[in-house]
Order: C-alpha cells, then structure tokens, then sequence
C-alpha cells in the first residue's frame, strides 16, 4: 500500500480495517455522494379555476395575480379555451406577459384543446396541425417549455362516441403529432401528451405513439385522474353530463403512472376530494409519488383541482370550494415531497 493511500485511510480512521474494507470503500463513498434528494416544483394548471372561469367571474388575464397571490405559486400552466382565440392577438399576449413579468411568474405550458391532429383524414389532419401552429407560436412568446396537445377529438368523450381504431388512430396520431414537434422543434418548444380521452387513456398505445415519433421535444404529461378507458353515455351533450357519467372500465393509474415516467415533461396531480387528513380520496398520493421519485422525475407537478367546477354540477358533492381545493392539493403536494426526501 503505498504511503498516500495509507494516509487517507488514516484519515478516515479506517486503517486498522484492512484491505476488506478498504476495496469496498470507494463504492461506497460514490454510492453516497450519488444519492439524490427527492424535489419537484408545484405549478398551477389554469383549470382548476374552470368554474370561474366559465361563468365569467374571473379571466384569463386575472390568473398570474390569483395563482401568486392567492396560493404563493409562480408557475402557470394556462388553457386554451380561456384565451378566448386571443391567442394570435400580440397586443393581448403582451398584455398577459407583462402581468406575469410585474409579478415575478413564470409561464410554463399551455393545455391546447384543438382540432384532431391525428385524424383518420389527411386533410383534416394537416389543417389540424397547422392549426396548433399559432400556439407554439403563443406559447414562446409568453415564455412557455411547451405545449399540451391531444392525439385524439376530445368531444367525442362528451357525445359518448367510441374513438377511432386503435392501430388505425396509432398510425395517423404519429404522423400529424411528429409534423407538429418538426415545427416546435424550429422554435426550441417541448409539445407533450396528456393521458385524456378516447385512445389516450390505453397507456400502451400513448407509449406506442411516443416510441413510433422519437423526437426529443415529445413527451407526455402524466395525469393522475384521467385513466377511464370506457364511461357511461352522458344523458346531455355538455359538461354537466359528462360529469354526472361514471367510469365503466379504468387503466390502473399507479401502472399508467409508471409507464409513462420515462417520457414525462411533466405531471399533472389532479384531486377531486380529500378526507379528514387531507388524503385524496381517489389517488394514493404517497404511492403515486414513490413510483414519481423512483423514475429520477424532479420538474414540475400542476395542481389541478377539479372539485370547484365538479361542485357547480353537484353542490351536494362534497367538493371544496375552489380555492381551498387548490390549497389543500398543495398542502398535500408539500407533504409528500416532504415525506418523500
């Protein structure tokens, strides 16, 4: 043993150890400066203020102010539909990032509800991308990562109807999805997937898609409480009736969940309602996170309370009011990254 190593081991009083020891040492020591802890950043999706929102009691340009003064949050996760079309208006846009520039926010990703950019019909399909052009566009300006799309028509979840042919839709969702990325890619934007509707909510063929486009900017966006592979026919063909719609078959959240870690870009935490010690009733938070922390993850997580607007449907539902929804899923978030460190 040559004297500087003898040294060292001198140093860390391990020289009586022996040679044992002392081969196990370095992997040791690198196994501990290896380890990371668990963190994430909380950032706030748009939706959850859908109630207000819709009923006209609050705008897209009162978010920034609501999300950092109301719940300390300085992320935003914006939605398309309360642009209002707006979103190719530069004086509006200029407006919005200035309110958040004034306040210090960030503004992380928009959830882009648009035409179906992997439609069965050629035509249709491109004009849907080309359609979702002006929000990259948009979603740069504002200083955005990314962009949420769909890989699929969102109302047919609303109508009741079945989504197209898996292996079908498989084909023509890569396609107009990979045409979309070529073009955030000019403009350095992420465009990722949320686990929605319709084909979506089967996570192998979402991974399908992802592994089919093998672009860099793609990604999906994990959420916690959109797994229902088949509901019940809504009697009407608006919200109340898709939210008075039970879940007929489920993908299994937790499996969907782990899955989906090595695309996400993101997660979005949905909650509905909470017991007594503030547990979501429906998602194991805990279990969730630990399958979060064990795929590396360490972005941001939206909160996206779902209870306001569930509540406007079913004021006997047991939903919080909206602002002590987003409260406790951040107290609950902070908990579990706690508890998880």
């Amino acid at each position: 043993m040559t004297q500087s190593r003898r040294s060292f081991l001198n140093q860390l009083g391990l020289a009586a150890a022996g040679a044992g020891l002392t081969s196990a040492l370095p992997n040791q020591l690198f196994a501990e400066m290896s380890a990371k802890k668990f963190g994430f950043d909380i950032s706030l999706a748009e939706f959850s203020f859908a109630g207000e929102l819709m009923s006209g009691k609050m705008t897209n340009m009162d978010f920034p102010a609501r999300a950092k003064n109301d719940f300390g949050i300085n992320v935003l996760e914006y939605v398309s539909m309360f642009f209002n079309n707006k979103h190719t208006d530069q004086a509006y846009l200029k407006e919005l990032k200035q309110r958040c520039d004034d306040l210090g926010m960030k503004s992380n990703l928009i959830m882009v509800d648009g035409a179906n950019i992997a439609d069965l019909d050629a035509t249709k399909r491109k004009q849907a991308v080309e359609s979702h052009y002006a929000w990259v566009d948009a979603a740069k300006f504002l200083g955005c990562s990314a962009i949420r799309v769909n890989l699929g028509d969102t109302s047919r979840a609303i109508s009741g109807v079945a989504d197209d042919p898996a292996d079908e839709a498989a084909k023509t969702a890569a396609d107009g999805y990979h045409k979309l990325l070529e073009y955030a890619a000019k403009s350095k934007m992420n465009v990722i997937v949320e686990n929605h509707f319709g084909n979506s909510t089967d996570i192998d063929w979402l991974v399908g898609v992802l592994k089919q486009v093998n672009m860099p900017n793609a990604g999906l966006l994990p959420d916690f409480g959109n797994f229902c592979r088949q509901r019940s026919k809504p009697e009407t063909n608006d919200i109340k009736g898709i939210m008075s719609t039970t879940c007929v078959k489920e993908y299994d959240r937790y499996e969907g969940v782990k899955k989906m870690m090595p695309y996400a870009k993101g997660i979005s935490a949905k909650t509905h309602k909470f017991d007594a010690q503030g547990n979501e009733t429906e998602t194991d938070f805990r279990k969730m996170f630990k399958i979060i922390k064990d795929a590396g993850f360490n972005g941001y997580v939206g909160i996206e309370y779902e209870g306001g607007i569930m509540s406007m449907y079913n004021p006997t539902g047991g939903y919080l009011p909206t602002n002590a929804g987003i409260q406790a899923t951040k107290v609950l978030l902070e908990r579990v990254r706690t508890e998880l460190a």
